[in-house]
Parts: structure tokens; C-alpha cells; sequence
């Protein structure tokens, strides 16, 4: 079941949030954005918790005129209250080629407010297949 057109939008605007510089070096966003049991997988295969999500956000260089674009943004409805996001993301960063990764993320619905629960985003070839065809 997919998520309705209002909460698809809530979480498109939910993730693009976490992509933006100044939300990323903001502790007091993540923590509110990053549920406390949060895990997330990088791509050196390491797993990561909230806390140190938060220490590694905050040492992440801002590199200039970085462009995020998510696309093939797409909602399923796990359980009521816990919503599966996967998405596209082409990262342009001035001078350089652009870098695309698959993502996917759950969120839960805690104490009425949607947070970030699990990560994963894998490094792709522009070309590869997609995954919503």
C-alpha cells in the first residue's frame, strides 16, 4: 500500500531536509529528526548510530556549490505509523561528475512526530538499472 499524496510529500520534504548543509550541521535538527534507537549503514559498511550520525554530520565538509536532487521518490506503508521511503539521489558537486545512490529509510511515528528510524544508501552507476521499472 502506498503512503497517500499528503504523507508522500511530508516525507519528500522530511528528506530533503536531512540533504540541506545547515540541517546537517545542526545537532539540535538531526536529534529531532533521528529517532534514539536510529542505525544507519554507509558505504563503508560500517553501522552507525544516532549519536554518531550526529559527530560525523557536524565534521562533514560543506563542499561548494553542492547540489542534492532526489528523484524516483517513492512511499510504502509498512505498518500504521512506520513508512518505508526509497529514492534516487544524483549528488553534483561544482567541477566534479555527478554521484548517484539508492536510498532507503524508515520512519516511525513517535509521540506524533515522524522520525528517521533506519538508513541505507548504496553508491550506483548513473546506468544501472532502476529499480522502479
Amino acid at each position: 500500500m502506498k503512503a497517500d499524496y499528503l504523507e508522500e510529500s511530508l516525507f519528500r520534504e522530511l528528506e530533503e531536509r536531512l540533504l540541506q548543509p545547515d540541517v546537517r550541521k545542526s545537532a539540535k535538527d538531526i536529534i529531532d529528526l533521528l529517532a534514539d534507537e536510529f542505525i544507519e549503514f554507509v558505504r563503508s559498511g560500517r553501522v552507525f548510530n544516532k549519536q554518531q550520525i550526529i559527530e560525523s554530520l557536524q565534521n562533514e565538509p560543506i563542499q561548494p556549490l553542492t547540489q542534492r536532487l532526489i528523484t524516483e521518490f517513492k512511499t510504502l506503508v509498512l505498518a500504521t505509523g512506520v513508512i518505508l521511503v526509497t529514492s534516487r539521489i544524483v549528488r553534483h558537486i561544482s567541477g566534479e561528475q555527478p554521484v548517484h545512490s539508492l536510498r532507503s529509510s524508515i520512519w516511525k511515528l513517535n509521540n506524533e512526530r515522524w522520525k528517521m528510524i533506519f538508513h541505507q544508501g548504496t553508491l550506483v552507476r548513473e546506468s544501472s538499472v532502476r529499480y522502479d521499472k
